[in-house]
C-alpha cells in the first residue's frame, strides 16, 4: 500500500490575513508609520507573533501588503467615457494618497508624504520591498491600463498611443505632488490632469514627423 503523501505544513489562513491586514489599517492609522509595531498589530489581530512574521517578515511587508488592499477596494469602472472614467478612479487615488499623507500628522496643513515616502524609501533601501512595492503597482495598473487598451479601440485615443505612457504621466503627476511638491491633489487638479494628457492623445496626431 503506498504512504500518503506527506503535507508540507498548514495550509494558509485567509481568515488570518483578513484579520491581520485589518488590525495592520487601525494600528496605522492610530500610531502612524514611525509607531506602528508588528508585535502588536499580532496582538490585535490575534494571532502568533510567528504567524504575522511568517506573512510578512518585516513592517514594509505588511504595509505594502495593506496598501495593495487598500488600492483593490477601489473600482475601475468602465463605462464607455474614458474622461470620465479616469477621472473617477485618479479622483478616488488621490483622495486614499491624502488619506495616507495625514497618517500619524498632528498638523493638519502638514505637506510631507507620510506612509507613502517611508514605503518609497524602504524599496529604495531594500531589494526585497523594492520587488513587492513593482509587483503591487504592476498587477494593480493592468486596470487601468486595460481601461485605456479600451478607449483606444472605441477611437477615443490615437491609435498609436500608448496606454502605458499615458498612465505614467497621470499617476506619475499625483506622486509627484505628493513626494516632491507637497501641493494638494483635489479633484479640481486630478480633472484638469486628465484633460491635459487626453488632449495630447486624443485623434489629432501631436507629431507631424510620425504621420
Amino acid at each position: 500500500m503506498t504512504a500518503p503523501a506527506a503535507r508540507r505544513g498548514r495550509p494558509r489562513s485567509e481568515d488570518a490575513d483578513e484579520r491581520i491586514l485589518k488590525a495592520a489599517r487601525e494600528l496605522l492609522l492610530q500610531r502612524g508609520y514611525d509607531r506602528f509595531a508588528m508585535d502588536e498589530a499580532a496582538v490585535r489581530a490575534g494571532v502568533a507573533k510567528t504567524t504575522l512574521y511568517r506573512r510578512w517578515p518585516t513592517k514594509d511587508h505588511l504595509l505594502v501588503a495593506l496598501v495593495a488592499k487598500i488600492q483593490d477596494e477601489v473600482p475601475v469602472a468602465d463605462t464607455g467615457d474614458v474622461r470620465q472614467d479616469l477621472v473617477v478612479y485618479l479622483t478616488a487615488i488621490a483622495g486614499g494618497l491624502n488619506r495616507m499623507r495625514r497618517v500619524g500628522r498632528t498638523a493638519g496643513d502638514d505637506p510631507s508624504a507620510g506612509v507613502v515616502a517611508e514605503l518609497v524609501a524602504a524599496a529604495a533601501r531594500h531589494p526585497d520591498v523594492g520587488e513587492a512595492v513593482r509587483a503591487l503597482f504592476a498587477r494593480r495598473n493592468t486596470l487601468p491600463l486595460a481601461l485605456l487598451d479600451r478607449a483606444r479601440e472605441r477611437g477615443e485615443l490615437r491609435a498609436d498611443s500608448s496606454s502605458a505612457v499615458l498612465f505614467d504621466q497621470l499617476a506619475g503627476a499625483l506622486y509627484y505632488r505628493l513626494l516632491v511638491t507637497g501641493e494638494p491633489i483635489g479633484p479640481a487638479y486630478v480633472a484638469e490632469l486628465v484633460d491635459q494628457v487626453l488632449a495630447g492623445a486624443g485623434t489629432a496626431t501631436l507629431n507631424p514627423e510620425r504621420t
